[in-house]
């Protein structure tokens, strides 16, 4: 039988997402969900203007051959922004590939978000001096990671929230429903919060799922389900935030699905066109997060030209922060294939180790042996 507390109707989602501000930049009271503040509001479309000018500089460097492969997140800022606004200092971000304007927003320096996707070694950033956990590419593993890192962070009466990103495609692997459900059991402090951008590289959502949405997934782990519109960054704050706080407060999960959509190819190496038109995309460039916000804030009269020129020139400092990080030269160290595989090497490493070493400083010397 169901606890008397919980009602099954109490964990269903919305039918029509949470919309606070819509397309037209016009601002509609929730009973529900508050809108935030004018400086939170502020603040939140800096970081915005600062996400869509990384993604434009991020694709034009994959297209210099400086970054290997780069899944952009157009279309998708406010998601990443309010993923990361609404956590504390104590909390943790756990995201996935496409997110590294949500790393960004958590203060982590751009060339070191940069660095797994051009090809260097690890992360590229420590992960505990920001609270975020290394960018994950296989789908949804990193789910299973932060619902862990909850569970000992509740173990040792820490207050601490897990946020946890995926996108669609993530909730039709198995580590999806195994990392809700040990969430729901043990009552875990995190967050689910799905980005719905429509496809999972080129199968859309209608056939990865036969539910009303992603976020009715949420009771048949008795957790609560929201939608949100993910083009609103007012009404992602209040929702991602009220999700936060239940967290804290010791409410346990909550899954929060963000409808949205991909405005460019999956990566550079997908071509969108083969299995979408450019009619169905039109339509989502007129619910561009950037245009709603500033709209809103600008017709409030508390976003002026000079706010706007000092917010674009510093996401013009980043990106040139970025460019000039990428078109340095690396210099790897060989020793490093050794480094971070156990903390205690094998002896099996240790005689790898010393073979390398052994080469490189006969080739320094030029004894060694030319075949």
């Amino acid at each position: 039988m169901l606890p008397d507390t919980v009602l099954p109707e109490s964990l269903l989602p919305r039918r029509d997402p949470v919309q606070l501000i819509d397309p037209t930049g016009t601002f509609t009271p929730d009973e529900q969900y508050a809108l935030p503040g004018r400086d939170r509001l502020i603040d939140g479309y800096r970081h915005l203007v600062i996400g869509r000018r990384v993604n434009d500089q991020a694709s034009a460097l994959v297209r210099q051959g400086r970054l290997a492969v780069y899944p952009s997140s157009h279309g998708q800022e406010a998601c990443e922004v309010a993923a990361s606004l609404v956590l504390g200092d104590q909390d943790w971000l756990f995201p996935t590939y496409r997110d590294t304007v949500a790393v960004l927003s958590r203060g982590v320096d751009p060339v070191e978000a940069f660095s797994l996707l051009r090809g260097d070694w690890h992360s590229g950033y420590d992960p505990h001096r920001h609270n975020v956990a290394p960018q994950a590419t296989p789908l949804a593993t990193q789910l299973l990671h932060a619902v862990g890192f909850a569970h000992a962070a509740k173990l040792r009466g820490e207050d601490t929230v897990v946020l946890a990103i995926c996108g669609d495609g993530a909730t039709s692997e198995g580590d999806f429903h195994e990392a809700l459900n040990f969430a729901a059991v043990f009552h875990l402090p995190v967050v689910f919060f799905v980005q719905n951008n429509g496809y999972a590289i080129s199968v859309p959502l209608r056939r990865q799922l036969a539910a009303p949405s992603i976020a009715h997934k949420a009771i048949g782990y008795g957790m609560p389900g929201q939608r949100v519109d993910g083009n609103d960054l007012a009404a992602l704050l209040s929702v991602l935030g009220d999700a936060v706080s239940a967290a804290r407060s010791g409410a346990g999960p909550r899954l929060i699905e963000a409808v949205t959509y991909r405005i460019e190819s999956h990566t550079n190496a997908d071509d969108a066109t083969r299995y979408r038109s450019d009619d169905e995309v039109a339509p989502w460039r007129e619910k561009d997060p950037l245009k709603r916000i500033r709209t809103y804030l600008r017709g409030l009269g508390v976003l002026g030209d000079g706010d706007e020129a000092e917010i674009h020139s510093q996401a013009e400092r980043v990106a040139s922060t970025l460019r000039d990080g990428m078109n340095a030269e690396t210099v790897p160290d060989p020793s490093d294939l050794f480094e971070f595989v156990y903390a205690t090497r094998t002896p099996q490493l240790q005689e790898q180790a010393a073979m390398l070493a052994g080469e490189i400083a006969a080739d320094a010397a030029g004894t060694g042996d030319v075949k």
